[in-house]
């Protein structure tokens, strides 16, 4: 039996459907876009259809979004992404039990999750969606000190000053990045909150590194990179995940060091020239 038939059987199945238990089926149809999968889960019933992209109403059912993506579909980026950012303390012969980290879409807390096992002492997460944050608060309550719900370009003055304090060495951004999720300007916000010197551990998939891109994301870190606002550590190419169609879907981790902060007016122009 191919490995895809064995997924597609095991996961097409009628399995009884308990809180750790769904029987989920994907359209014949494999060749979409990463934004455009999605699938149908029997719940209460009846088949559900569930966009890929649309976290709320996956977050809002209790163990489906670890269901589809870590065990079907094998998603193993915040490991990977958190081991790079390891792998890279090590070499430096920084203390991860130091790291005071910025979480930026942090979704339901999986790469918090990491955080913790490293060894990172304050983890805040952020992200623009509530059914993150309860999606977190609901089944892995201690993997934050706190949990901030606001988007990045738009912070109020009470947000800003309690990000401001929690004097951030290290920012991570699993998975969020290329579609939309985070706009390079919500990146360049959430940069600002690190200090000098401190650590920046994201992914990318690969098509949105190509010179093609049109997502900006591209240009934007190979600016930052020539223009000395970070210096490149690790650069590791893996496999994100499975498309719904068994294949495997290219990802890019990146670990840099800060080396300066953006000044007032800096990043519009950066963005403009990276645009």
């Amino acid at each position: 039996m191919t490995e895809r038939a064995r997924v597609v059987e095991a996961f097409r199945g009628e399995d009884e459907v308990g809180p750790d238990e769904f029987s989920i089926r994907f359209p014949k149809q494999s060749e979409l876009e990463q934004d455009e999968e999605w699938c149908e889960v029997f719940l209460d019933g009846s088949w559900e259809r569930f966009r890929f992209h649309d976290y709320t109403e996956i977050y809002n059912v209790p163990g489906l979004y670890e269901r589809l993506f870590y065990q079907t579909l094998r998603c193993c980026s915040p490991e990977r992404v958190v081991s790079a950012l390891g792998g890279v303390l090590r070499d430096q012969e920084v203390d991860p039990t130091g790291l005071r980290v910025l979480d930026v879409g942090a979704g339901n807390g999986m790469v918090g999750t990491e955080l913790r096992q490293i060894g990172a002492r304050t983890v805040v997460g952020v992200d623009i969606l509530e059914a993150a944050r309860e999606a977190t608060l609901r089944d892995r309550p201690h993997v934050y000190d706190e949990y901030l719900v606001s988007d990045l370009t738009g912070l109020e003055k009470d947000e800003e000053a309690g990000l401001r304090v929690c004097q951030f060495n290290a920012m991570t951004c699993v998975a969020a990045l290329g579609f939309g999720d985070i706009p390079p300007e919500a990146f360049c916000s959430a940069y600002n909150f690190v200090g000098v010197d401190g650590w920046l551990a994201f992914n990318i998939r690969d098509l949105f590194l190509d010179r093609k891109d049109q997502t900006g994301f591209s240009r934007l870190i190979n600016t930052m990179l020539n223009e000395r606002f970070i210096e490149l550590h690790a650069y590791r190419r893996y496999v994100h995940r499975l498309t719904i169609g068994m294949e495997k879907l290219s990802y890019v981790a990146l670990v840099a060091k800060k080396l300066r902060d953006f000044e007032d007016g800096e990043v519009e122009g950066l963005i403009a020239r990276s645009g």
